[in-house]
């Protein structure tokens, strides 16, 4: 009989991700740390945080963002720096345990992929473990008040957020130590300003540029956006020009440039980039 195949050593153990998911301003924050106590997870990655036990460990704060264009971005580790800092921390903490807090299925899977981790092994939805009149006064708090919750103490917000704090919330140490800790409540810099809404013809525009920036696309027929919940859908007719690459390898390049510069520029996710050429110039 042949031996056991023996147990990886520690460190090549793959980390294990949960998700916590639901829509802005529903209450998510809040209950980080009673979820990840539930699921014994032991980080927390809320909005460009790693949060242990009510401290950050890593990454910086989204909320603390000058705008809401780019606090998506750092919600999303889109900054090189950022996402390179939180991915080397979780890779030498491996093996750990890990709830990723998001606003959708798809966008958990996007910032695991940003940050090298495995697929979540879980979703977990707001509405599992809050009521719907409880979810309901968390998105007229958001929205009357413009105020967030961030699950670290009021000491460490302090060191780390540029906004106004406005006050605390603290839950003791309950039975069979489920933590749930000090949670902070903050009004970040870009709530001042109002909310960011990105026009469909702002997307085909910046589209269209990036189109015709690429080799041998001569002309740009139409560009068509649909946008999907938290994503797109982008589709366009181009006419092309003769050259050293074929027409295959053009469209590729096109639908890559595309999908990264509008994911960069406002922190959407690029669903497919649909390309037809319509006409080769000669």
């Amino acid at each position: 009989m042949a031996d056991d195949a023996p147990f990886p050593p520690e460190g090549n153990r793959p980390n294990q991700l949960f998700a916590f998911v639901g829509p802005a301003g529903t209450g998510k924050s809040q209950r980080a740390q009673m979820v990840a106590s539930f699921l014994e997870a032991e980080y927390i990655v809320d909005d460009g945080l790693v949060i242990h036990r009510g401290q950050i460990v890593c990454g910086k704060s989204a909320k603390s963002e000058r705008n809401q264009v780019r606090a998506i971005r750092r919600a999303l580790f889109e900054f090189e720096d950022h996402r390179r800092a939180v991915a080397g921390f979780f890779e030498q903490a491996r093996p750990c345990t890990i709830l990723l807090i998001s606003t959708s299925e798809g966008m958990a899977k996007r910032i695991a992929r940003k940050l090298g981790l495995p697929e979540p092994c879980r979703f977990l939805h707001i509405e599992e473990v809050a009521t719907t009149e409880e979810i309901a006064r968390a998105r007229r708090e958001r929205t009357s008040k413009g105020q967030h919750v961030i699950p670290v103490s009021h000491v460490q917000v302090r060191r780390n957020f540029t906004g106004k704090l406005v006050g605390r919330l603290r839950v003791l140490w309950r039975p069979k130590d489920l933590y749930e800790g000090e949670k902070t409540i903050v009004r970040p810099p870009f709530n001042f300003y109002g909310e960011v809404h990105i026009e469909p013809e702002a997307i085909a525009q910046l589209v269209a540029h990036v189109a015709l920036m690429t080799g041998q696309v001569g002309k740009v027929a139409q560009v068509r956006v649909r946008p999907e919940e938290d994503q797109l859908s982008v589709s366009m007719d181009l006419a092309l020009e003769p050259g050293s690459r074929n027409f295959t390898e053009v469209a590729r390049q096109v639908r890559q440039r595309v999908a990264s510069s509008v994911r960069y520029f406002s922190g959407l996710e690029v669903r497919q980039v649909d390309i037809q050429i319509s006409e080769v110039l000669v």
